[in-house]
């Protein structure tokens, strides 16, 4: 059974207008536009970006999810958001989890 998922707006660059219309079926597809096969610690670094964006309404900044990611998997991880997401926390992880362009971030 194929899954088929509708695609949301998204800006110029391909983020989400609203982050509210993100799926998990729609990480896959995005995560497959940037070349990267999801494992379980990006599913991990996914879901608390997700979940820290529901409570705050702001994108995490990458401190806090290397952090996360760290207490989850060890100290030896703590850079594993970059190992995770080779090109960039707000070009791959932020575009992935479905958050909008964050303003006056670069894309690196």
């Amino acid at each position: 059974m194929e899954v088929t998922t509708r695609m949301p707006k998204t800006d110029d660059e391909g983020y989400l207008i609203d982050p509210a219309e993100w799926s998990e079926d729609l990480a896959q597809v995005l995560a497959s536009k940037e070349n990267i096969e999801l494992t379980d610690a990006h599913w991990d670094a996914l879901r608390f970006m997700r979940d820290f964006y529901q409570e705050h309404q702001v994108i995490p900044d990458v401190r806090f999810v290397a952090r996360h990611l760290a207490a989850r998997f060890g100290a030896a991880s703590r850079n594993m958001i970059f190992e995770l997401f080779p090109y960039g926390y707000v070009k791959q992880a932020c575009k992935i989890a479905g958050m909008r362009r964050p303003r006056g971030w670069s894309t690196g």
